[in-house]
């Protein structure tokens, strides 16, 4: 297989790369802030872009790389004076900076990524440290993008001990205008050490108009019930995509009428929505089916402990959750089933049980709960 037709780790599907995504909705905070570091002349050599998965932060990421490498520091040695500050990180498309970021032939851009491992013919599970050693090489080089060079990591959280480490040393004493972002969706992960280096950047979920834009940007129709999509999606572009690439609303509409009927367990709807996992689109669907369950199973928990309705994602969801999880004590019920339910059912799939089974399984653990919560 070719370089360029490997699949990369930081690409959706049905979506452009966050390097061909020429603008960022809904984290217009994140931005100023780091573009009046830009402005005060005092930039943080190490960014910490986090938040939920799908939000922009690679997209940020590539735009915020683009400008840097597209203006390079003011050196105070102009005959005109001082240029005015930018206002924005939009880099027009044509900039040849911007052409090579695309193309991934940017010297002053190193990117690290889960690499592809010839052997097994799939991405590595893990970025590793041969990996993040390249940063060091990079660094050696002479300087592109008149004085700065950028490091982007996607995501951080992938690194095994040996790579977060070999990235803390280039961290603890980068070269003179040098920018590492790393992105990391579950930041408590990294090593206190990595995460004190760095400036951290906080980005939130989308709102349903920011969302709609997003799709329109990826080349997709903007969704019928963006609030519920949205709201379904925990404002993540990138699982609102891919929910709405494969029925997830549908789903998530059947997930909560099987709730609604525990614990008389719906068997015909359990039976076809268990099938539905097996044959062909089965991984799909039951990946999906799984995280599905898991977000209506954390709402059950939410709703039980706040004692507050939750905004319904499909019709007679508040109905349903508030007759499930009336208290506190159903609230640590649903959230116990949901700490071991479909992580045990990931398990199984591992090792090649059948996934319909699994999934049914699942149904028959939410009417045993429901049953227990009547009995209480």
């Amino acid at each position: 297989m070719t370089e360029d037709a490997l699949p990369e780790p930081d690409r959706l599907d049905g979506a452009p790369h966050p390097r061909e995504t020429a603008r960022l909705f809904g984290q217009h905070e994140a931005e100023a802030t780091f573009l009046a570091a830009v402005t005060s002349g005092r930039l943080p050599h190490g960014w910490l872009l986090t938040g939920p998965e799908g939000v922009g932060k690679a997209t940020f990421a590539w735009r915020a790389a683009r400008f840097l490498l597209a203006t390079p520091p003011d050196t105070g040695d102009s005959l005109f004076g001082a240029p005015p500050p930018p206002d924005s990180l939009d880099i027009d498309d044509d900039h040849p900076v911007a052409a090579r970021l695309r193309a991934l032939s940017e010297p002053g851009l190193c990117l690290i990524r889960r690499p592809w491992d010839e052997k097994t013919k799939k991405l590595k599970t893990q970025l590793t440290v041969d990996e993040v050693r390249r940063v060091k090489s990079f660094f050696h080089m002479s300087a592109g993008g008149g004085g700065r060079r950028v490091v982007i990591v996607d995501n951080a959280d992938e690194m095994n001990a040996s790579a977060a480490n070999a990235l803390l040393k280039e961290l603890e004493e980068p070269p003179k205008d040098a920018v590492l972002f790393l992105i990391s969706h579950r930041p408590s992960g990294l090593l206190p050490t990595i995460r004190s280096r760095c400036r951290t950047l906080r980005f939130g979920p989308l709102g349903p108009e920011d969302l709609n834009k997003a799709f329109t940007q990826a080349g997709q129709s903007p969704p019928e019930n963006a609030s519920a999509l949205a709201e379904l999606a925990g404002g993540s572009v990138g699982e609102a995509l891919r929910l709405s690439s494969h029925g997830g609303l549908v789903l998530y509409r059947d997930l909560i009428l099987l709730l609604d009927g525990l614990p008389r367990l719906d068997r015909p709807l359990a039976l076809r929505l268990s099938e539905a996992t097996s044959g062909k689109g089965g991984e799909v669907a039951f990946d999906m089916t799984l995280s599905l369950l898991d977000r209506a199973l954390s709402r059950l928990a939410r709703q039980g402990a706040t004692g507050h309705s939750l905004p319904e994602i499909v019709p007679g969801e508040a109905k349903t959750l508030a007759r499930l999880a009336p208290d506190p004590m159903a609230a640590r019920l649903w959230a116990d089933l949901a700490a071991t339910l479909t992580a045990r059912a990931r398990r199984g799939r591992a090792v090649n049980l059948d996934p319909a089974a699994l999934t049914f399984d699942m149904f028959l653990d939410l009417d045993r709960t429901a049953a227990q919560l009547r009995a209480a």
